[in-house]
């Protein structure tokens, strides 16, 4: 749907970088090579302003209700939550994907009830908004007088201003044994002791923020940005990794790390942040 007159542009409360020259990429053994990670390159990127945050159901409730939006999981009836999140009865009702066996289609599942009915996002306001296409989130931005970060840009915030770093922290993914982001911590898919304090999406602020001050830009949810996956591709691409990730089968969790999706997809690991042109 169309969405009625948005706010001006607006950058308060962004983050706002001068931008520069930096090494985009990595040459990470554990990459995935059809994700085309590497190779290591130097891009520069012009300045511009960036959430510190992903968008919360907060923020998500104060765009429907000015606008009267509905989602794409609202209007396709469904979308994908994870298994172990849903009472058994179901979760064994849900269809789930062949390969991804874990995810199953729930009928009314979308951000306001992100595990069908019956559930909501009454204690989860600070949570990000979960079950967001690429056209939604597009939709909010535009509504905000902002707009989705190139990849270009989501990367070099990511960083924090450190250099190949593997995570935005540094290499280390849990130095002097702090947890620094939200990710599976277990047996993936069928425990996860929530040793980083969470099962499911965290609170935007949850852990310590980069060297730009941008929190949760690691694990948590995935995020989207602009830009298509690859010139051949009906995917855009999605960044940051998930509360889902795990090193036995998604370390997507590494700040270089990318994969895509189509733009009308959405699931409950998937929200997005935006960015602004100065």
């Amino acid at each position: 749907m169309s969405v009625p007159g948005g706010k001006a542009a607006d950058t308060s409360g962004m983050v706002v970088l001068r931008g520069g020259t930096f090494r985009m990429g990595t040459d990470d053994p554990d990459g995935f090579p059809d994700d085309h990670e590497g190779p290591v390159r130097e891009v520069t990127v012009g300045p511009f302003a960036v959430d510190p945050y992903a968008v919360t159901n907060a923020r998500f409730a104060e765009f429907v209700d000015a606008t009267g939006y509905a989602t794409d999981a609202e209007s396709f009836g469904w979308t994908y939550v994870f298994a172990r999140f849903l009472p058994g009865s179901l979760r064994g009702a849900s269809p789930r994907p062949r390969q991804t066996p874990w995810w199953c289609g729930v009928s009314g599942a979308y951000w306001r009830a992100p595990e069908g009915p019956g559930s909501a996002v009454d204690d989860r306001w600070d949570h990000p908004v979960v079950h967001i296409s690429w056209r939604d989130a597009s939709a909010y931005c535009a509504w905000a007088g902002r707009r989705l970060p190139t990849e270009t840009e989501w990367e070099y915030a990511a960083r924090g201003g450190l250099d190949q770093a593997r995570y935005p922290w540094g290499d280390e993914l849990t130095p002097g044994g702090r947890h620094r982001c939200n990710i599976w911590q277990g047996r993936f898919p069928v425990r996860d002791d929530a040793s980083d304090g969470y099962s499911g999406t965290a609170p935007v602020d949850a852990y310590e923020p980069n060297g730009f001050g941008l929190y949760n830009v690691s694990g948590n949810v995935w995020e989207w940005c602009a830009d298509w996956f690859d010139a051949r591709s009906e995917g855009r691409v999605m960044r940051g990794g998930s509360y889902l990730c795990h090193d036995s089968y998604c370390n997507r969790y590494r700040v270089a790390a990318r994969t895509s999706n189509s733009p009308d997809s959405s699931s409950g690991n998937l929200g997005f942040r935006c960015a602004a042109d100065l």
